[in-house]
């Protein structure tokens, strides 16, 4: 893999760890780093050894938000003829592999907005999380509007959003919006140990279960039960399928290879 400015990739079986690497900004948002990001989960998504990701920061921040200093220069044009930040946020909503979000410190603006583009989120006790982009004139653009009211209500992400407000992770937890909150200093270790989790289950019914339950946010009913049934009836085409149920019946530890 190519060497980075602004991310930095451990690969340790099958978990790799994507950290982003800016720390003089609290890991904010900018054309590099997004150009970056995105060349990293497109490596990963190849890379057939690795089967889960965990996307993390430091622990005074996982993101901040976006640039400032960058974006300021930008008129309406200029970001959307550039797409300026949207690709880091569709790469990382289109990963076809587990992709779990390890979050510490400050996780603001487009930070959150990657953050809830993640399958799952783990949080250090002491993160705070919000969308403050309100106060510079502006509001979420990276899909905030839309994912953060999937996840915690309309009535709260108005609140949010509205006011720029700030939540804890324990607050977030409660509202959904975080799968676990942890001890300082444990967030990437507990991230870790559940890609590792993730990573031992069968990759192929691994990506179809994330397929289906991403699709389940953007159709209706009747026609995410009828996916949900196509890739159920795929698997049974799958070694890891037969490797599977052999490895019940015959009351031993299953070796799937992702076929």
């Amino acid at each position: 893999m190519e060497n980075y400015q602004t991310v930095s990739l451990l690969v340790e079986g099958p978990v790799a760890t994507v950290k982003l690497n800016r720390p003089d900004a609290l890991n904010a948002l900018n054309s590099v780093l997004v150009r970056e990001l995105v060349a990293a989960l497109d490596a990963l998504e190849a890379d057939q050894s690795v089967r889960c990701v965990v996307l993390t920061g430091s622990d005074k921040a996982f993101c901040a938000g976006a640039d400032i200093k960058e974006m300021a220069k930008l008129s309406a044009a200029d970001i959307e003829s550039a797409d300026h930040l949207k690709p880091v946020w569709d790469r990382a909503a289109s990963f076809e592999k587990p992709l779990i979000a390890a979050l510490s410190g400050y996780t603001f603006g487009g930070g959150l907005e990657l953050a809830m583009c993640c399958d799952i989120i783990v949080a250090s006790e002491g993160t705070k999380l919000g969308q403050p982009e309100i106060n510079i004139g502006i509001i979420p653009g990276g899909g905030g509007t839309q994912r953060l009211p999937r996840a915690v209500g309309k009535y709260k992400a108005m609140e949010m959003i509205l006011t720029g407000g700030a939540i804890s992770a324990e607050e977030a937890k409660a509202l959904g919006l975080v799968n676990r909150v942890v001890p300082p200093g444990k967030y990437l270790e507990e991230a870790t140990k559940l890609a590792l989790e993730i990573a031992s289950k069968a990759p192929v019914a691994v990506r179809a279960a994330k397929e289906a339950i991403a699709a389940s946010q953007e159709m209706g009913l009747s026609s995410g039960l009828e996916l949900g049934r196509t890739l159920f009836y795929d698997l049974f085409n799958t070694e890891d399928k037969k490797e599977g149920m052999s490895a019940f019946l015959e009351k031993r530890k299953p070796n799937f290879v992702g076929r």
